[in-house]
Formats: structure tokens, sequence, C-alpha cells
């Protein structure tokens, strides 16, 4: 999953993950552990996976001997990042998500991206098969997250690939009520956030944006997210979000800063400068306090070390990629 998405943003509780390899152990036969401490829940209330994939390489390589490898992972490892919701039991998987999180007494930040005809066929294709799969999706995943806090980010690029045109004309009027009544399921759940995707800050006319996501179900939503898998800086995408956010009604909005630290990259062909883009960086950590009253979060929403798909070398989309993990970490 994530593969062309990047194309178009108190109490401490020490939380001692057995984040080791899948057998159990670390590769030198060793009980190493990666330790994830969750961040000030003033801060940033969402919860620290102690088991995802950085926590399970820092394990690793702490077994191996490459601390300063693992030190630079940590650097993932260590912050909140959203836990995304494919096809496959999203009712079992939200409901463990949203247990631990709430164990943890912090929030699970999900991502829901299944929409039929999912990516235009490219990289992180795939999808409901139909309309009504989708529904049944979406209400297993409501059910599964029951009363327990959640923020989801609903569907990356499923409003701009309207625009666009990268969705045939034929799935559009379906797409649109789809994610409408996602919009009005996920809120009949009582602590549920919902944030609708709209883009990047490579719109630079809101106006392309606003009546889409109007119809979609902006208006029932909690606001919108941007930059998701992309690479703009933070201002960039605010000032993208709070031209947009006039143009729907004073809506806040959360920004992907999980690889915009160094920006966009410029120097290779631009269809696919999106995809595993060489330099660069983490970008802010995730915080509420954002000293902004539109924006209502920096987010790691794109998982940081996972590859964007089967380009410049890397695994196929949503595949952990340790050695790009670490040129994220760091900066290079």
């Amino acid at each position: 999953m994530f593969g062309s998405l990047g194309r178009r943003a108190g109490v401490r509780l020490a939380v001692v993950g057995a984040v080791l390899l899948a057998a159990g152990c670390s590769s030198d036969g060793g009980d190493e552990k990666a330790e994830v401490t969750q961040r000030p829940k003033e801060t940033v209330p969402y919860w620290v996976n102690p088991e995802g994939n950085a926590a399970r390489q820092v394990a690793e390589y702490r077994g191996d001997g490459k601390d300063a490898e693992a030190d630079l992972i940590m650097k993932i490892a260590g912050q909140p990042v959203a836990e995304w919701i494919g096809l496959d039991r999203p009712d079992e998987r939200t409901e463990e998500l949203t247990k631990k999180a709430t164990e943890a007494d912090r929030e699970a930040l999900l991502v829901l991206y299944n929409i039929p005809h999912r990516d235009c066929g490219q990289f992180s294709k795939g999808g409901a098969a139909d309309g009504n799969a989708y529904r049944a999706w979406v209400d297993k995943v409501a059910k599964g997250i029951g009363d327990r806090k959640a923020t989801v980010i609903l569907e990356p690029d499923a409003v701009l690939h309207l625009v666009d045109s990268c969705t045939p004309q034929e799935f559009h009027d379906e797409r649109y009520h789809l994610l409408k009544e996602a919009v009005q399921r996920l809120k009949q759940q009582p602590n549920t956030k919902v944030y609708l995707d709209a883009g990047n800050a490579a719109w630079s006319q809101p106006d392309a944006l606003h009546e889409p996501l109007r119809r979609a179900g902006i208006d029932h939503a909690d606001g919108f997210s941007v930059n998701v898998s992309n690479f703009y800086p933070t201002a960039a995408s605010k000032d993208f979000g709070k031209r947009l956010s006039a143009k729907v009604g004073g809506k806040p909005f959360v920004i992907d800063t999980s690889r915009n630290g160094n920006g966009p990259f410029t120097g290779g062909d631009p269809k696919e400068n999106w995809c595993n883009p060489p330099g660069r960086a983490l970008g802010d950590t995730p915080t509420v306090k954002t000293d902004d009253p539109q924006v209502d979060a920096y987010l790691w929403i794109k998982r940081p070390g996972e590859s964007d798909g089967d380009c410049k070398g890397g695994p196929k989309a949503g595949d952990w990629w340790a050695e790009y993990a670490l040129g994220l970490a760091s900066g290079r």
C-alpha cells in the first residue's frame, strides 16, 4: 500500500515491546528488546506502537551490535505513526489497535485505504471489489473502533484522483457517495474524529478541490488532511490548507510531516519524483501543539521507511525498507 500517494503532509507510560524478529528473538539468538516510550499525552495523544516495523528493526540492529543504525531508526520507532487499514479483518484489526491504544492511555491513529479502484491501477492498486463491499468494510471498521478514541484519515488521494481525472469518469458518482457515507458512518462512533484527504500543496489553487470535498462529505467530517505521503514543506502545506479551509467553511486540517524535512525531490523524472525519492528527511515530529488554531496536528501518516513502490530499487508498496529508513533518519 501507499504507492503513488506521494505524488498528488503529562503521563509517560513506558511500554517495553517484545519487538524481536519474527521468530521471537534477535538475529544472534539473544533477547534484545526495543524500548518504546509513549510521548507526553498533552503534546501528542496518539499511540506509539512498540511492535511496528521500525521497532523491530531497532531490535535487529541492537542484536547485531549496530547501535548507530539502531539509534537512527529509533527516531522513527519512538514516534506515533498511522496504522493503515486494508481489506483483511478490518473489525478485528481496528479493535486490536484501539484497545492497545486505550490500554496505553492514548488514541489510535488510523488510515482507511480501501476505496474501489484505488490508486488508478498504479503501485497501490486494489481496494474493495465494489460499492457494497466497501460499505460493509467501513461498517466493520466502525464497529471495531467502538467507543474507543480514534482519529481516522479517510482514503488518501480518493478525492484528488477524481479531480485530476486519474479515476475514470464512470466511477466518480459512486465514489462521492461512498466517501460521504463513510464519513457519516464513522462519525456515528462517539469518540472518532475523521479527516477527509485533500491532496497536497502542488495544487496551488484550492478552487478545484473545495466543491469535490463538499460532495465527498467534508461538512460532516472534523476536517481534512494534506500532504499525505508527500514531501512538501510544512509551511507550504499550511498555506495550502488555509486557503482550502477558507473554501470549506473554515474546517481545520492536519499535515503529514513524516518525510518533508528536505522538501520535495526535483532531480529526476517529474512523473516519479514522488516514488522513493533520494535525499529526503523526516519532518516535524508529530504534535498537536502547532501554534495555529487551524492546524489540528502534525502527523506521521505515511509510515517512514515503508516503500512507495517498486521503483528506485525499492520493494513493493508498503514493505519495510531499512536502507531508505536510515536515509530518512539521517537526512541523506
